[in-house]
């Protein structure tokens, strides 16, 4: 009798249960900084499974031909992947009086997602809401992002706290840390992109869920980190495109950073906030 063989060859991964599309939870969001066609569609037929969400970089979007736009959005779709442009654009049409326009332009061309965000310019609390509730209403889903471009604009971790409750109360979907391109000098990374570990826990404990939040990590050792104090189903972004299997064999432990916490029985559950915790 000929045997039959089975892939993967495991019985199971290695640090816990990884969630399958569609998903919630353990969203991955890649970084697109300008792919042409065949790229970003050898990007999807390799790894569009493990990709929820792709972010056309900076204000790059509005560079691309609207019928190169829309080829992107209905592509991605057809592997379960929302296509959004980043905040930056949204910045720069609220400043230019456009918001209401770049609405009906985004969703002309298919885009279901918006990022709001203050990175570069400024909003007031009330200016804030405004544009978060002006998308909920027009039946948009929301990712704002926390925290500013300028390493010499932080905001004090408190004022990030409050911001993240604020936007989630208004109806944000996800909350994204911010962590830019470099992941360097920006909210919770130093100046040489390790996590400052003390703003990190003061975070946790300050939230009642951390299911929200989507953390732009784009260097290995910051995933890594994330993962093995959030668990694998962490929401991870601005990862870069040739990134997208290493970071999801990060993800299930089949690479060796991720896979000692399994071969030395320590459980990312026993060491974090309550309200991570997959029950």
């Amino acid at each position: 009798m000929e045997k039959k063989f089975w892939w993967p060859p495991l019985s199971a991964w290695p640090i816990g249960p990884r969630h399958e599309k569609p998903r919630t939870q353990g969203i991955t969001m890649v970084f697109d900084k300008g792919m042409g066609m065949n790229a970003f569609q050898d990007l999807l037929e390799t790894a569009g499974e493990y990709i929820d969400f792709i972010k056309l970089g900076f204000g790059s979007a509005a560079l691309y031909r609207s019928e190169m736009l829309a080829q992107k959005v209905t592509m991605a779709r057809r592997y379960g992947v929302e296509l959004y442009t980043g905040g930056t654009l949204t910045e720069l049409a609220y400043w230019q009086g456009l918001f209401d326009e770049f609405l009906y332009t985004l969703r002309s061309h298919g885009i279901q997602w918006i990022e709001i965000s203050d990175g570069t310019i400024h909003l007031s609390s009330r200016e804030r809401k405004s544009l978060i509730q002006k998308a909920v209403a027009q039946n948009f889903k929301v990712l704002t992002e926390v925290g500013k471009k300028d390493p010499k604009k932080h905001l004090a971790l408190p004022a990030l706290i409050q911001q993240i409750v604020e936007d989630t109360n208004e109806g944000a979907d996800y909350v994204i840390v911010e962590g830019r391109e470099s992941g360097k000098d920006v909210n919770l990374y130093d100046e040489d992109g390790a996590i400052r570990e003390k703003d990190m826990e003061m975070l946790v404990e300050s939230l009642p869920s951390l299911d929200i939040l989507l953390w732009e990590a784009p260097l290995k050792d910051q995933q890594q980190m994330l993962i093995e104090n959030f668990g694998p189903n962490v929401n991870l972004g601005n990862i870069p495109s040739p990134e997208v299997i290493a970071l999801e064999s990060l993800r299930r432990g089949l690479r060796s950073d991720t896979l000692r916490q399994a071969l030395t029985g320590r459980s990312w559950q026993e060491e974090i906030h309550p309200s991570t915790k997959i029950i």
